[in-house]
C-alpha cells in the first residue's frame, strides 16, 4: 500500500530558501520598458525581472588574470571533458558546492530533476550537476560570477529542441524557458521584441493579429523558443538566407561571460563596449582586417554563407558589419551559446501573405524531382519541400495522413509539396496563373492539386513538420534516431541525393529515409542505430567519414540549420581550413577566456567527440517507446512549470529502467519515489501531448496505466460500488456543496485540509470559495419541448446525455446551467430532446478511468452503452451531450468497448447547437464581447470551430487568449491539486486581467470552474450565453 502524499504545491527549492508561489513579479526588460510599451508575457514572472540600470551596477573592466572557469586559459574550449553520460554524482571534487555557489538562486538538484534535464531532442545525453532557473538579467549575471569563482561551466537551454547536442552538459544546465517568455509587438507588428524561453508559435501567435509573423520558421515551431533560434541561426522552411535570425534581428540584449550587459539597441552601443570591453573590442576589429586583408579567405566565406550554414561562427559578420558591437552581435546568432547569453531580441518581422495555394507533386523517382527543380524555383513558390520515398511510406502509416499520400503506390516516387503565397487572393491567382505552365509540364505520377483549403493545407503540412520525429517514431524499438542536416549548392543537389543513397547502401542503412528543403539545397535524412555493440559505433563512424567526404566535395555544409552542436564540432576546420578555424577560436578566446560557456559544442579538438556520451533508448511501455524525445509536447502541457513536461514523465522511466540494469538501486528508489507526485499526481490527463505529438503519443495513457496499479483494494472497491450507485454518489457531492456553501469558507476548507494530511492529497479534495454549490439531479429535468419539425429533413430528435458534473456541480450565480439551457434552445429550435432511461446512474466514465480504476469503469461501461443504444434506437439517433470532456470521455467508452458500443455517434452540445440550432435561432441581444476558454476536450473532438461559431453568433468580438491552455481542473484534479490548475491557468488570466469582457465561455462545467478561480471572472457554458441571447424580445 502506497502511504499518503503530501506534497509542497512546487518541488523547486531556491538555494537560500524557498521561493513564493504564485507572486506575480515585474517585467524582464527593466529600463528597455521605460522607453517601449509594456511587454506581453506568455506566463506570468514570479519574482522581478528587471535588468541593471544603463550604465550601472554593470560588471567592472576585464582583466588578463580572470579565474577560468575550465582549470585553462587561452582557447582550450573543450575543457572540462566530459567522456560519459554518466550522473557526475553528489558530490564533486571542487569546491564549493554547487548550491553555495549559486546561493539565493533557483536551484532543482534532486535526481528527478536533474535526469529529467538531461534529455533533449538530440541523440546526446548528459546528466547535469544541477539546473538553475535565474528570473532576471542581474540574476544571471550572479551565475556567471558564480561560475566564474567555481570554476564551474555552464550551459543555456530553453525549449530543448536543438538536434546537435548543444544543449546539454554534466555541469551547470541555466534554464531559460521558464522565467523569460516576455513577448513585445512594435510598429503595428513590423517588429517584436522577445525573450529567449518564448516559443516561435506564440511570437507568431501574438503577431499574427497584425498580420506579421517571424523570419525564421523552423518545423519545430511548437515547442522551439527564441533562445534556440537565434543561438542556432534558424532558417526553416520557407525563410531560406534572406529572412533567418542574422539577417531579421535588428538589436540584442546579451550578457557576456564577464557579467558585461550589451545592448545594442543603444545609439552609444558600440562606445560602450570598447570601455568596458577593450580587449574584445580591438580583437574583433582585427579579425575584420585580418580577413578583409585576405581575398581569398574572405571569398570562401562569401561562398560558405551564400548557402545555409551553420557550422562555426558566422564569419560573414567580420565582412557585414564595421562596427564591433555589430560584429559581436551577429556573431552571437549562431553560436549555439558559447560566447554568450541574449537575454533579449529584436526582429524586423514579416508580412504574413494570407493567400495561399499547397500542393504535392509527385515524381516517379529523385531524379525527376531534382531535375524539376530549376524550373519550379523560377515561378516563385514560397517553399518546395522534398519528402523520398521512404518519407512517403512512414507518412502513409500517420494516424492523420491526408489523402494525397495515402491513395500513392510508392514505389521509387518522390514528392515536392510546393506553396505559393500571396497578399490577397488576386495575386495568388495570378502567381498561380504563371506557374501554370510549368506545372502542367512537369512528368508527374499523379495529378497536382494546389488547394487552398486550410483543413488540406494544414494536413500536408503536420506531415512534412513532424516528419522527422514521425519517421524516428517508426524506428525499431531500443535503436537511436540521428538526424543529419547538410547542404551542396542546388545544382549539385541530383548529384548528392545520388552518392547519399550509395552511401546509405555501402554502410547497410536500409531505412534511412532523406527529406528537406529542395529550394535551397538543403537535406535532412535520418538513419537509426544500435549502439549496444561496438560494430554499430564502428558503421557509424565510417558512414560519417564519408559523410563529410561527400558533402565537402560537393562544395557543401555539413549542418545548415540544425547547428554544429557536438555531432559536427570536430570536423569545423576541415570544412573551413586552418586559417578561418584560427579565426573561430580566436573569437572563442576574445569573448570567453576561461572556456566557461558550453564546452564541447562548435569547436573541439577530439575527433572522436562526435561518438562520445550518445543516448540509448531503452524499452520502458508500449504506450511511450516510440517516443523520439523532440519536446513538441512540453509547450501544451498543463503542469509544466509545475514539475515535468510528458516528454520528461517519459524518459524518467527509461532513465528508471537504465539505472534498473545498471544494478543502482539508490536512484531507482530515489526517482520512482519523487515520480508519485510530479510524473502521475500531477498529470491532468488532458490528452493535449497526443495533439501535440508528430508520432501519436498520449502519456496521459501511461499515467492512467500507473494510477491502475496503484490504487489500494479498499479505495478500488469504493469506487466500484460509487459506478453501481452513481446517483447516490453524485447526489452526495452535490448536497456536500451546497451545506458548504452556507459554512464559512475557512471552516470547511480548515476541515478538508485536516482531512488530507490524514488520508492524503490524492483521497480528500480541496475545499476553498471558488467552488460552486451543488447542482441538481438529471432525472428530474423535463426534457424540452417537442416543437415542429425542423425544416429541410432535418433530424428532431436525438438523446441527450446530461452531464452529471451538472449534477455535482451547480452553475454560476444567476445562472441556469448548461443542461437547462441546451433543453430551452431545443425547444425555441424545434428539436426533441430523449433522456435516456436511468440517467441519473450513468456516467461518461472518465473519473473511474482517469483515476486507474477500471472494474468500476468496465462495469460503468457495461451500462451507459446499452442505455444509449435502447434510447437511440440502435444508434439511429445521435447521442448529445452538454460537457465537452463528457462527451470525448463516452467516444473512448465506445472505442474500447468495441462491438457493444457499435453504431452510437456523439455529438458535442457545441456542435449540435453550431450545426442544428443555429440555423433556426435568431440572436435577439449581441453582446459586444465574449472570452472564450476552448478546452483540452473541444480541441480533441475537433469543434473549436463550432464554439467560435456560437461566440460569433452571440457577440461582435470573440476573443480567444493567445496564452490559451488546458485548465488541467481534470474532474477533480483541479481540486486535489489546485497548484496544478493554478500553474496551468496563470498565463491565461494574466493576459485575460488586461481588459474586461461582456461574458466568459467555455464548453464544460469544470473548466469554467478552474478558469473562475483563476480569473475571479465568472465562467459559463457557452449554451447559457446562447440561451439569453435568443430570449423572446418581448
Amino acid at each position: 500500500m502506497r502511504p499518503p502524499r503530501h506534497y509542497p504545491p512546487s518541488s523547486s527549492v531556491p538555494a537560500g530558501g524557498r521561493t513564493r508561489p504564485g507572486v506575480d513579479g515585474q517585467d524582464a526588460l527593466g529600463s528597455r520598458i521605460r522607453r517601449r510599451r509594456t511587454i506581453q508575457h506568455e506566463r506570468p514572472a514570479t519574482s522581478d525581472l528587471a535588468r541593471p540600470p544603463r550604465g550601472a551596477g554593470v560588471a567592472q573592466h576585464r582583466t588578463d588574470d580572470r579565474d577560468t572557469g575550465a582549470g585553462s586559459t587561452g582557447v582550450s574550449v573543450d575543457a572540462p571533458a566530459t567522456s560519459s553520460g554518466t550522473d557526475p554524482g553528489p558530490a564533486r571534487d571542487r569546491e564549493p558546492a554547487v548550491r553555495e555557489f549559486l546561493s539565493g538562486l533557483e536551484v532543482r538538484d534532486r535526481s528527478i530533476d536533474r535526469y529529467a534535464a538531461a534529455h533533449d531532442a538530440s541523440h546526446y545525453l548528459l546528466v547535469p550537476e544541477a539546473v538553475v532557473a535565474p528570473r532576471s538579467v542581474e540574476e544571471v549575471r550572479s551565475v556567471f560570477g558564480g561560475a566564474r569563482a567555481s570554476r564551474r561551466t555552464l550551459t543555456f537551454r530553453s525549449g530543448g529542441t536543438s538536434l546537435s547536442g548543444q544543449g546539454v552538459t554534466s555541469s551547470v544546465l541555466v534554464d531559460t524557458r521558464r522565467a523569460f517568455r516576455g513577448i513585445r509587438i512594435e510598429d503595428d507588428g513590423r517588429r517584436v521584441t522577445v525573450q529567449p524561453g518564448a516559443t516561435v508559435r506564440a511570437v507568431n501567435t501574438r503577431l499574427a493579429r497584425h498580420g506579421y509573423r517571424l523570419g525564421p520558421d523552423p518545423a519545430s515551431e511548437i515547442a522551439c523558443t527564441i533562445g534556440g533560434v537565434i543561438a542556432n541561426n534558424s532558417s526553416g522552411m520557407a525563410c531560406g538566407i534572406t529572412e533567418n535570425s542574422y539577417r531579421t534581428v535588428e538589436s540584442l540584449l546579451f550578457v557576456l561571460p564577464s557579467g558585461t550587459v550589451v545592448d545594442t539597441a543603444l545609439p552609444d552601443a558600440d562606445a560602450r563596449l570598447r570601455h568596458r570591453e577593450p580587449i574584445l573590442h580591438a580583437g574583433l576589429l582585427e579579425l575584420r582586417r585580418r580577413l578583409l586583408a585576405s581575398p581569398d579567405a574572405a571569398a570562401e566565406v562569401r561562398r560558405q554563407f551564400s548557402m545555409k550554414n551553420t557550422m562555426g561562427y558566422g564569419l560573414n559578420a567580420l565582412l557585414d558589419f564595421e562596427h564591433a558591437v555589430d560584429i559581436l552581435a551577429h556573431l552571437v546568432i549562431g553560436s549555439e551559446g558559447t560566447l554568450a547569453w541574449v537575454a533579449e531580441a529584436r526582429f524586423a518581422t514579416v508580412p504574413l501573405r494570407p493567400a495561399i495555394a499547397t500542393g504535392l507533386l509527385v515524381f516517379a523517382n529523385l531524379a525527376e524531382a531534382t531535375a524539376a527543380l530549376p524550373d519550379l524555383v523560377s515561378v516563385g513558390p514560397a517553399t518546395i519541400e522534398l519528402m523520398d520515398a521512404a518519407s512517403l511510406r512512414v507518412a502513409q502509416a500517420a494516424s492523420d495522413s491526408p489523402e494525397a499520400i495515402r491513395r500513392l503506390e510508392v514505389v521509387d516516387h518522390t514528392a515536392l509539396l510546393v506553396e505559393f503565397q500571396a497578399a490577397d487572393a488576386d495575386q495568388l491567382a495570378a502567381a498561380l496563373a504563371d506557374a501554370r505552365p510549368v506545372l502542367d509540364a512537369l512528368q508527374l505520377a499523379s495529378p497536382v492539386d494546389l488547394s487552398s483549403d486550410p483543413a488540406e493545407r494544414a494536413a500536408l503540412w503536420h506531415v512534412r513538420k513532424g516528419l522527422y520525429a514521425t519517421v524516428a517514431g517508426a524506428r525499431s524499438p531500443g535503436t537511436t534516431a540521428l538526424l543529419e542536416d547538410i547542404v551542396v549548392p542546388v545544382e549539385r543537389l541530383l548529384d548528392t541525393c545520388t552518392a547519399l543513397t550509395a552511401l546509405f547502401d555501402k554502410h547497410g542503412y536500409d531505412e534511412a529515409v532523406v527529406f528537406g528543403h529542395a529550394k535551397d539545397g538543403n537535406l535532412h535524412f535520418m538513419l537509426t542505430e544500435d549502439f549496444g555493440d561496438a560494430a554499430s559505433l564502428a558503421r557509424y563512424r565510417a558512414f560519417t567519414d564519408d559523410l563529410v567526404d561527400l558533402v565537402l566535395d560537393q562544395g557543401g555544409s555539413l549542418k545548415a540549420e540544425h547547428g554544429t552542436g557536438r555531432v559536427m564540432a570536430p570536423f569545423v576546420r576541415r570544412q573551413y581550413g586552418d586559417e578561418l578555424y584560427a579565426m573561430m577560436l580566436e573569437i572563442k578566446r576574445l569573448a570567453d577566456p576561461s572556456g566557461m560557456l558550453n564546452p564541447g559544442v562548435l569547436l573541439a579538438d577530439d575527433p572522436e567527440l562526435y561518438l562520445r556520451d550518445i543516448k540509448t533508448a531503452p524499452q520502458v511501455e508500449t504506450e511511450v517507446d516510440r517516443c523520439v524525445e523532440c519536446g513538441y509536447c512540453e509547450p501544451v502541457c498543463p503542469s509544466k512549470n509545475l514539475t515535468l513536461t510528458p516528454r520528461q514523465r517519459i524518459v524518467l522511466r527509461r532513465e528508471v529502467e537504465r539505472a534498473r540494469a545498471a544494478g543502482d538501486d539508490e536512484l531507482v528508489a530515489e526517482l520512482e519515489q519523487d515520480y508519485g507526485y510530479d510524473g502521475v499526481d500531477t498529470c491532468a490527463v488532458d490528452g493535449m501531448c497526443a495533439v501535440a505529438c508528430p508520432v501519436d503519443i498520449n502519456t496521459g495513457d501511461l499515467v492512467r496505466r500507473l494510477r491502475a496499479e496503484e490504487p489500494t483494494p479498499l479505495l478500488d472497491r469504493a469506487w466500484r460500488t460509487a459506478a453501481h450507485h452513481w446517483e447516490a454518489s453524485t447526489r452526495v457531492a452535490s448536497t456536500a456543496l451546497t451545506v458548504a456553501h452556507t459554512l464559512p469558507p475557512s471552516l470547511v476548507g480548515a476541515a478538508t485540509t485536516a482531512a488530507r494530511a490524514v488520508f492524503g492529497t490524492e483521497t480528500v479534495p480541496h475545499y476553498d470559495a471558488g467552488l460552486p454549490a451543488g447542482g441538481r439531479t438529471r432525472g428530474t429535468s423535463e426534457p424540452g419541448e417537442s416543437g415542429t419539425s425542423l425544416p429541410d429533413g432535418a433530424a428532431t430528435e436525438v438523446v441527450f446525455f446530461s452531464a452529471c458534473v451538472g449534477t455535482m456541480f451547480g452553475p454560476e450565480a444567476g445562472g441556469i446551467g448548461s443542461a437547462e439551457a441546451l433543453r430551452r434552445l431545443a425547444a425555441r429550435a424545434g428539436a426533441r430532446l430523449i433522456v435516456p432511461d436511468g440517467i441519473d446512474g450513468l456516467c461518461c466514465g472518465t473519473p473511474w478511468k482517469s483515476k486507474g480504476h477500471l472494474h468500476g469503469y468496465r462495469d460503468m461501461s457495461d451500462r451507459v452503452l446499452p442505455a444509449l443504444l435502447k434510447a437511440s434506437g440502435g444508434g439511429r439517433l445521435d447521442v448529445v451531450c452538454d460537457a465537452a470532456s463528457c462527451t470525448e470521455g463516452l467516444e473512448t467508452m465506445q472505442h474500447l468497448a468495441a462491438e457493444s458500443g457499435a453504431g452510437l455517434r456523439f455529438v458535442d452540445a457545441t456542435e449540435f447547437a453550431g450545426r442544428m440550432l443555429l440555423p433556426h435561432l435568431t440572436a435577439t441581444r449581441r453582446l459586444a464581447s465574449v472570452a472564450v476558454h476552448r478546452t483540452c476536450s473541444t480541441a480533441a473532438l475537433h469543434v473549436d470551430a463550432a464554439l467560435d461559431a456560437v461566440c460569433a453568433f452571440v457577440a461582435d468580438e470573440v476573443y480567444e487568449p493567445d496564452a490559451w491552455g488546458c485548465c488541467a481542473f481534470a474532474g477533480d484534479r483541479g481540486m486535489l491539486h489546485p497548484e496544478l490548475t493554478a500553474s496551468a491557468t496563470s498565463a491565461e488570466a494574466l493576459e485575460l486581467g488586461e481588459r474586461e469582457f461582456d461574458a466568459y465561455v467555455s464548453a464544460n462545467r469544470t473548466c469554467e470552474i478552474g478558469m473562475s478561480r483563476a480569473t475571479g471572472r465568472p465562467y459559463r457554458h457557452v449554451l447559457e450565453v446562447l440561451e439569453e441571447a435568443t430570449r423572446p424580445a418581448s
